[in-house]
């Protein structure tokens, strides 16, 4: 199941955000989502859930903004479990804790739904078995089902412990402004196969996973690129499996007349929507 997240597919490493207060924020990911903190300075946490990797850094910039509605950015990140008696147990946890949440079973995955106290969307998942996905016409069939809690509950699990150091970032979801400006930067750009359509979305990946990137307009076509420094997304990480890999893409970009800045051991550049991406291998 792993395999979608390592070589030689490209796939999401780390997503950073903005929040309001970073005390508030950091009691909200350490007791309600269960991550470890890895690194952590007044005005920044890096979190972890196996103490050597950061998933997660949230800021809080010195003049923050609270979350802009009606613009592109992050529609949510997703966390993907190591197996279902880690999301039932997660289930478990969150219903005690009275915090308000969601859950889907989308075919191909089951999923559970939650905001942070900022407005940050949380996805927390676990993959069903690609053998059970079902695909036609190169794309793969999802849907936003309720999810059997009844099924889910009968899982043997353990008492709820934090993230399982196995937790990985397994995809995320983004608002943009042009869905077709999207697809284009993402697919001619960035490489990424289109591998589903839902209403005003596209789902894209690589290695034929059900997604590690999903773009929607579902913030209005036209939605424009919120302010540096209100709450949300700065940037997130696209992990290459090699500096090769790295290189046809950033010449890619730079045929479509996108932008791509070298930072220290890493390249920035930023789709049309101004969602920020850090390409790394």
């Amino acid at each position: 199941m792993r395999n979608y997240h390592r070589a030689p597919n490209t796939f999401v490493g780390e997503v950073n955000i903005n929040v309001l207060n970073l005390d508030s924020a950091l009691e909200f990911y350490q007791k309600v989502i269960g991550f470890q903190v890895l690194e952590q300075t007044s005005r920044k946490v890096i979190l972890t859930a196996d103490g050597k990797t950061g998933l997660l850094t949230l800021e809080q910039p010195a003049d923050v903004l609270p979350k802009e509605q009606g613009k592109s950015g992050l529609f949510h990140f997703a966390l993907l479990l190591p197996t279902r008696a880690d999301l039932a147990d997660f289930f478990r946890h969150l219903d005690k804790t009275g915090y308000q949440f969601g859950a889907s079973d989308h075919l191909v995955s089951e999923a559970l739904y939650i905001t942070d106290p900022d407005g940050n969307g949380i996805e927390v998942y676990i993959d069903r078995p690609p053998a059970e996905w079902t695909w036609s016409n190169d794309e793969v069939k999802m849907v936003s089902d309720p999810i059997n809690v009844e099924s889910l509950l009968t899982v043997s699990g353990a008492e709820w412990d934090g993230l399982p150091a196995d937790t990985i970032m397994g995809h995320i979801h983004l608002h943009v402004s042009d869905l077709q400006k999207a697809e284009e930067f993402y697919s001619k750009g960035l490489g990424f196969t289109v591998v589903s359509h839902y209403p005003q979305a596209i789902f894209t990946s690589t290695g034929g996973y059900h997604h590690h990137i999903a773009l929607n307009t579902w913030q209005g076509v036209g939605a424009p690129t919120p302010k540096k420094n209100s709450v949300g997304l700065n940037w997130y990480t696209l992990v290459f499996p090699n500096e090769e890999a790295r290189a046809k893409v950033i010449e890619q970009l730079k045929n479509l007349g996108v932008s791509v800045v070298s930072e220290n051991e890493f390249f920035v550049t930023e789709d049309p929507s101004g969602n920020k991406i850090q390409l790394i291998v």
